[in-house]
Parts: structure tokens; sequence; C-alpha cells
């Protein structure tokens, strides 16, 4: 049987891939011009768009799942196995992922109009990083989630050291690509062990099987009626080991030690990336492992997700407030966040009862609803207001080489759009009024925890919220204290930098109005 490829499920992936061909050879056969380097960029900005504009459409459409790449139904047996699934988690992703990428490369345009950044190969590989960051959410099979999260690792390898001739750039992309080197093999370990005994890399099929409904290939005394609890321990081994390679993607404890060193020497642009769309993608591929293929063995990680989730904030904040570079402070922050992001996804699967025929949402049925809904809540605000901040960021470091939390002194005097915009995102981020959307994303992971039973995690959130208001608080007033010393001359902000503040600063508004609309939203999304 010829397998049939429905091309408006892959639409979106598909646009970003052509355009970047696009770019490359637009790149090759355009003149070597100034004017060359704004229309890359503004290629590059509407295959975005078009990409986003086909993801507002499979949302419009509504309706059950739709998918592609499937194995036919007299092969498949009871359960639908599908390695590309667009459905509401798919979409919210995918649109987290080209709303963050239309502030990239917002960022970018200003970034390389400096020069000494080869323009073709920046934008080509960012739309590589795009095409498997939106490729990711949708993946259902092992390999494909492997594939996607590969792809939007290494082209980031290469952006980072794109800045020439600067050591900390070149350093920065070193430890980047051993780490996600180490954090690869460490996981496609766990990935062989888990197929080996499932016989499947198919996420729905390995629900099954590891929950003990149906029999391990992989193990010739396994019958039907086995238990998840009479699996060998290879497979715990299996999935402590997948844990570990994504807590490496999104910069969790203990595997947190490269975030710094290679947001500091990235360019602004790519540590913005690294941030938010690396990142989601990340949790992207974690929540679908975790919860849609390995909910049978929540007892084995649920309390190492947890543990990971109590240390990643503890540290990621304690770190923060010893920073005196901006960047640094971000990253350091972004680390903290991944352990909030991370909570509720140590009580999401209490209860959980797989089907062989499975739900209409991505997960099992009995998935603590709330659960997986907020940490996609909190990734998609902290998104808007991350952005904005290294919106500013970029245009601070236009003037100010190192960067440092003093350059932003009076900042609210001296641009008084850029220290407002970015105290808000500081504010929101720290989850004080006004910005409303911060404090009841922490508030929507504090009551989930809580209901799942997690007091002494919801105890350890409570004391992080409170030591991250301390470095958020101590740059927000440096923003509206006058400077010590002489101000520089002005650079004059280019319109793609004040674009992307606002675009940033439009979402942040957007969801600090409406921040249970947000959790709602990304719930029925996820369980739909």
């Amino acid at each position: 049987m010829i397998q049939q490829i429905d091309y408006f499920v892959i639409a979106p992936p598909l646009a970003l891939a052509l355009v970047a061909g696009l770019v490359l050879l637009l790149d090759a056969f355009l003149p070597a011009r100034p004017r060359t380097k704004p229309v890359l960029g503004l290629v590059t900005l509407a295959g975005v768009l078009i990409a986003l504009a086909f993801v507002v459409a499979q949302a419009i459409k509504g309706g059950p799942s739709q998918s592609t790449f499937c194995v036919p139904a007299d092969l498949a047996g009871p359960t639908r196995l599908c390695s590309f699934v667009a459905d509401g988690f798919t979409l919210v992703f995918a649109g987290l992922v080209l709303v963050a990428a239309v502030v990239v490369v917002l960022m970018s345009m200003t970034e390389l109009a400096g020069g000494g950044i080869p323009v073709g190969e920046w934008y080509f590989l960012l739309l590589c990083t795009l095409v498997g960051a939106v490729t990711l959410p949708a993946s259902r099979d092992l390999i494909m989630l492997v594939v996607a999260l590969e792809l939007v690792s290494l082209p980031v390898f290469a952006l980072t050291a794109m800045k020439r001739y600067d050591g900390r750039a070149s350093e920065a992309a070193v430890k980047l690509f051993v780490v996600s080197v180490v954090s690869t093999a460490i996981m496609l370990f766990g990935v062989s062990l888990l197929y080996g005994v499932a016989g499947t890399v198919y996420l729905s099929r390995l629900a099954v099987v590891f929950s003990g409904q149906a029999p391990a290939p992989g193990l010739a005394e396994t019958t039907a009626l086995a238990t998840a609890q009479s699996l060998p321990a290879v497979v715990s081994v299996g999935v402590v080991l997948v844990v570990a390679g994504f807590a490496f993607k999104i910069a969790a404890v203990p595997f947190h030690s490269w975030a710094a060193d290679v947001y500091q020497g990235a360019p602004v642009p790519v540590a913005a990336l690294l941030s938010v769309i690396s990142k989601a993608a990340g949790f992207a591929g974690l929540i679908l492992v975790l919860v849609a293929g390995l909910s049978g063995q929540a007892a084995t990680w649920a309390p190492i997700v947890g543990v990971i989730a109590a240390l990643t904030m503890t540290v990621g904040n304690l770190l923060a407030m010893r920073q005196r570079s901006a960047v640094r402070l971000l990253a350091w922050s972004s680390v903290a966040q991944s352990g909030y992001i991370l909570a509720p996804l140590a009580v999401v699967a209490q209860g959980v009862t797989p089907r062989l025929a499975g739900g209409t949402g991505a997960f099992p049925a009995g998935t603590r609803s709330g659960a997986v809904g907020t940490s996609m809540a909190y990734l998609v605000i902290y998104a808007a207001m991350n952005l904005g901040a290294f919106a500013v960021v970029l245009l601070v470091s236009r003037t100010a080489t190192r960067n440092e939390l003093d350059d932003y002194r009076g900042l609210a005097f001296r641009r008084p759009a850029a220290g407002l915009a970015l105290a808000f995102c500081l504010v929101c981020l720290a989850g004080l009024p006004p910005g409303l959307a911060g404090l009841f994303a922490k508030v929507f992971v504090f009551r989930e925890i809580v209901e799942g039973g997690s007091g002494w995690l919801a105890l350890i959130m409570a004391v992080n919220t409170v030591i991250g208001l301390y470095y958020y608080a101590v740059w927000t007033a440096r923003l509206f204290t006058p400077p010590t010393a002489p101000v520089l001359a002005r650079h004059r902000p280019t319109p793609t930098t004040w674009l992307a503040i606002g675009v940033a600063l439009a979402a942040a508004v957007l969801f600090s109005i409406a921040p249970q609309l947000i959790l709602d939203m990304t719930t029925l999304s996820a369980f739909g």
C-alpha cells in the first residue's frame, strides 16, 4: 500500500523549508549590495508569517486531529499509529515558536545591519532551526522526535559561532556543541532501550506496552496480562536516560552549566532563540515522551522530574542573584523559569489509564489536564516576557559593549519607551502587578502542584518566587536611577528593533489582561 501524504498537515514546516532553500539561492545569485541584507530578512520574515498563517488555518479548520505518515489500518492494529499529528497541542507550540520567530527575525535584522556576519547563511540556519521546532511538537514517534530535536540544535552551533573573530562566540559554540552531543548520545541510548523492550517507536503504542495492557515484543516471557511493575529494570534505565537527555536541552539542573556562557557568547538574537524557541521545543518533546509515551512509568519519572524542578528553580535563582551582566542574568533566570515549567509535570500523570484506542487529545485518558495546560500556559507567558527583555537588551548592546546592569541606569529617562518596556517585562517575570500574567502563571503552577499532592515542591517554589523578586527588582530599580557617569553618544535604533520590542510587549500586555484565558486555551488544546 502506498502511503498518502497530507500536505496541508505538514504545510508549516514545509513552507519554512522551502523558504530556507529560497534564501540560500537568493544569497548565491543576488549581487552583493547593501540592499541585499534587508531583502533576505524580509523573505525570511515572509516565510515565517506564511507558516504562521498555515497554523492559524489548521486551528480554524478544527475538528479531529489531522495526521499524516500513518501506518495502514490493517497493519497498525487497534491503535492508530501516525508519525506526524497536527492537534491542539501541536498548534499551540507551533504558534508559540512562529510568533517568537517573528521577534527573533526582527532582532536578527538589527544584528546583521552592523556587518561581519554572513546574512544568507544566518537566515538559512535560522529557518532550519524553525523547521525542527515546528515539527517536534507534531512528532509522535521516537525517531521523528530525535531527528526534529537535533534539527533544532545543530544549526544553533553555527549561528552561535557566526560572530567572526569573537573568542567568546567560538567558545560558546564549542561548549554548546559538546553538551548537545553528549545529551543526544544519552537520549539515543535511552531510546534504544525503550525500543528494544517495546518493539515500537510510536508513542501511543509505547504507552500501551509500558502500562502493561499489551505484551512487550522485546520480552519473550511477557504476556498481555503483564503489569507495568513486571517490566525489567532496563525500562527504568531507559526512562531516566531519556529524561536526562531532555534535561540538557532545556538547561535543567544538574545539566545547566552551559547556559550562561553560551548565552553571553552568542549574538543576542541567538540567546533569545535559545531561551524561547529551543526551550519550547525541548519542553514539547519532554511532555510528549513522558505523558504520551511513558505515562505507564510515571512512578519512575514523576519523582525525578519533581526533584529536577526543585533544583532547577533554586540553583537558577541563586546564581541569578550574583550576576552583573544583563545577558547572564537572563540566562540564569531562564534556568529558574524552566524549574517552574517543569513543576506541574511532576503531578501530571496521577491516575493515568492509557487506552488501546487513545483519546481525542494528545495524551492518555486520566491525565491531569490542568498540569500539562499549566506548563504550556506558563511557557507561553514566559516566552513573551523574555523576548521583550532580550529585544531591549539588544538595543542597549549597540552602545554598551559589556552590557552590564549598570549600563541600564537611567534608561527610562534616556529612552522612555525601551525603559518602560523592559521594566514591564521584568515585573511580569517577577510575578508582580501590573504584570498580572506572570503573577497568575505562578499562581496556576502553585495551585496545580498543591492539588497534585506535592506540598514540598509548592513550598520550594514559594521560597524561590521570593528569591527571584530580588534580582528582578534590582534591575528594574536601575532603569529609574539617574546614571552616575556621563551618558555615551546615543545609538539610533533601527525600526526593526522597535518593532521587535513592540511585538513582544503587545503579547505581554495581552497575556496580562487575560491570563486565565491563556490557561483555558492551552488546557483545551492539549485535551480537546
